[in-house]
């Protein structure tokens, strides 16, 4: 089923006011976008790493095209769906960072491997299995392409990964025996969870414990001949400590492009650079009651996950924090309320709001409302499709 097309009540907001976007809407600042995207891309250049972007955080070619602009080597993707969408839009450099089993999926890896080296580019996906293996090496026999294959490592997260330095051996010398397809190109380390811890000092620590055991993979890898010829991972929580660790070359943070709720409550680690906001739910005061209000953003229009959105304060505005309404309403509460009748927004008011989590959140939307020159007053600069929404 092909996907729906963006309504043309949508399109024609390019070039009008924000104040025409109608609500509940996803709206990207593209000036803090494109902060934070340089200075991501700076810090990548000063220490010399080879920056992946995760694209199924933005699910979409043109901002997936916009980080290659800036420097980024390639992108991420944790779907055959949203790599497919990457590579119909021009993107030529593309890693499935996860483990595909499914027949059909992995025929469509092999046609979409097929695409990319017909015009010059590479794919590239992770295992943490025989079978894996197995299965990717029969399906590569549908083209002459050369697929790149990581073996993941579980540095702690608990999740994929090959749990020993033995077993990643074994798989090393099983892909490089299947001559034929793949190529073996290194190790996928990446520790999802200690993207969250909220202290600098916990991060760290669990980035050292990683760091062991990636250094124990390696070691053993080289000790049969197999050093690994690139180890890539690390996220928005922790870039600047694998960075500062020498053993990853090439990293994937996703959300700093536009951040989101949950990022921003963690303790900002120094060396990393400072990252704002640039993803909102833009959403309209419908009620007012005594001692709150209810805008049209509820759960349909942002994801939960990580806890429920914050309230961008605005200057003039009263100060919010976002209350479960459920699907179709937020409610809104004063932070300032002093016991005297609260101040409260106006009904028609826009309240902005910062998803909590932002990859799932842009999962729940068509299109990506871009907006130059600020979320208060500025104009609508294009309208972006989400074209890797979904799950397949």
């Amino acid at each position: 089923m092909e996907k729906p097309e963006i309504p043309h009540r949508v399109r024609a907001l390019i070039g009008q006011s924000v104040d025409a976007i109608d609500t509940p809407a996803l709206v990207v600042d593209l000036d803090a976008a494109n902060r934070n995207l340089q200075r991501m891309a700076e810090f990548a250049a000063k220490h010399r790493l080879r920056l992946r972007p995760h694209a199924k955080m933005h699910k979409s070619a043109e901002f997936a095209r916009l980080q290659l602009q800036a420097g980024a080597i390639g992108l991420c993707a944790q779907t055959v769906a949203e790599a497919e969408a990457l590579g119909a839009g021009g993107v030529n450099d593309v890693f499935i960072s996860n483990e595909i089993l499914a027949v059909p999926k992995l025929r469509r890896v092999a046609a979409l491997a097929h695409q990319l080296k017909s015009r010059g580019g590479q794919l590239a996906i992770a295992v943490d299995s025989f079978e894996g293996v197995q299965r990717l090496a029969q399906a590569m026999q549908l083209t002459n392409a050369v697929i790149d294959v990581f073996i993941e490592l579980d540095i702690g997260h608990g999740r994929c990964g090959v749990a020993s330095p033995d077993a990643a051996v074994q798989l090393a010398q099983l892909i490089s025996r299947r001559s034929t397809g793949l190529r073996y190109a290194g190790l996928h380390a990446y520790h999802g969870a200690a993207q969250h811890l909220r202290s600098v000092d916990e991060r760290r620590q669990a980035l050292t414990d990683a760091a062991a055991r990636l250094n124990a993979a390696r070691d053993a890898l080289a000790a049969a001949e197999l050093a690994p010829p690139l180890v890539t991972g690390a996220g928005t929580g922790t870039f600047s400590i694998e960075s500062a660790s020498g053993l990853w070359g090439e990293i994937q943070p996703g959300s700093f492009l536009f951040m989101d709720r949950d990022y921003l409550q963690n303790e900002r680690d120094q060396a990393q650079p400072q990252f704002e906001p640039a993803l909102f739910v833009k959403s309209q005061v419908i009620s007012v009651g005594e001692k709150h209000a209810v805008c049209d953003a509820g759960h349909k229009s942002h994801a939960i996950d990580s806890g429920l959105p914050a309230v961008h304060t605005l200057p003039g505005q009263a100060r919010l924090e976002f209350a479960n309404g459920g699907d179709e309403h937020g409610v809104l509460k004063p932070l300032d309320y002093g016991g005297a009748l609260p101040t409260l927004p106006e009904l028609g008011e826009t309240v902005w709001l910062i998803p909590g989590h932002c990859d799932p959140t842009v999962n729940l939307h068509e299109a990506l409302i871009v907006v130059r020159d600020g979320i208060a007053a500025g104009r609508v600069e294009a309208v972006v499709p989400v074209q890797a929404r979904g799950v397949w």
